[in-house]
């Protein structure tokens, strides 16, 4: 990435995150530039990056090597049918719009280089993680080239079949509500139990961060990790029975399933 040129469509939060990783990483601003409508928006991402911004889209991929489109899903096919005429044939495009595939992709766009990327919002802390899907236009110095953006913000994976995005946007896209639920579960019952709401919250957050560490640390899986802080006839135990009772495990199996099912739905309804 020493001399590539990257052009941001769309200057939002995650927008914003990946140039900041990229700055973080020691790409110059001079290499970066993004367009956004919002004169607003413009003036508070160049003075937090040093970065130069623009009005118009054309203007703003003029030159790039890569262009990052980071608008909504409903903006999609509008933004990229006007870039289209603009474009040259070895640019590559990558995008982050959820349920928008390839072949919709290439219908409004052409026959582009495009590598589709599910990140997700801890980006915004460069703590997330993406998983990533390259059209056969795709070279291999560009694969890089996406592989080093979405890093800027955590880990980056590449799949081999596009529809596993349905299956990346149900368990990490759409992930950190799960755990956000599962907090405020954990909260509200600590409270009930004759916690201060604040240290319940405290506690569930705090325990929460160090068993994400355990688990990325440990060279054994979570069902091991469960099973060596679950003391028979302990504590534990008695909580994890309860979970199980409750059919936890196909509760979870359910709810993933029904957000991969919508991702493909979200796919037919904006695409083509």
């Amino acid at each position: 990435m020493s001399d590539t040129r990257i052009a941001f469509i769309g200057a939002g939060n995650m927008a914003a995150s990946l140039i900041g990783g990229l700055r973080a990483q020691g790409i110059p601003a001079a290499q970066i530039r993004a367009s956004a409508p919002g004169a607003e928006t413009r003036g508070r991402v160049a003075t937090e990056h040093g970065i130069e911004m623009f009005a118009d889209n054309a203007v703003a991929i003029d030159g790039a090597d890569v262009i990052l489109i980071a608008v909504k899903p409903q903006a999609m096919k509008a933004v990229c049918q006007a870039l289209k005429p603009s474009l040259k044939p070895e640019q590559l495009i990558v995008s982050i719009a959820a349920g928008i595939n390839c072949a919709s992709l290439q219908n409004w766009l052409g026959e582009q280089p495009i590598v589709r990327c599910m990140p997700n919002t801890p980006a915004l802390l460069r703590q997330g993680v993406s998983g990533l899907y390259a059209n056969k236009q795709v070279s291999l110095v560009q694969r890089e080239q996406a592989q080093t953006l979405l890093s800027a913000v955590g880990l980056a994976f590449w799949l081999e079949d596009e529809q596993q995005l349905d299956a990346v946007t149900a368990v990490s896209g759409s992930g950190p509500a799960y755990f956000f639920l599962l907090i405020e579960a954990m909260t509200a019952a600590g409270e009930k139990l004759g916690l201060p709401r604040e240290i319940a919250s405290k506690l569930t957050m705090q325990t929460a961060l160090g068993a994400a560490h355990m688990a990325l640390s440990s060279d054994v899986d979570a069902a091991e990790l469960r099973r060596r802080v679950t003391s028979p006839a302990g504590t534990t135990e008695a909580a994890i029975k309860t979970f199980q009772a409750g059919g936890f495990e196909a509760l979870v199996e359910k709810a993933l399933g029904a957000a991969a099912h919508r991702s493909a739905e979200l796919a037919e309804q904006l695409g083509q």
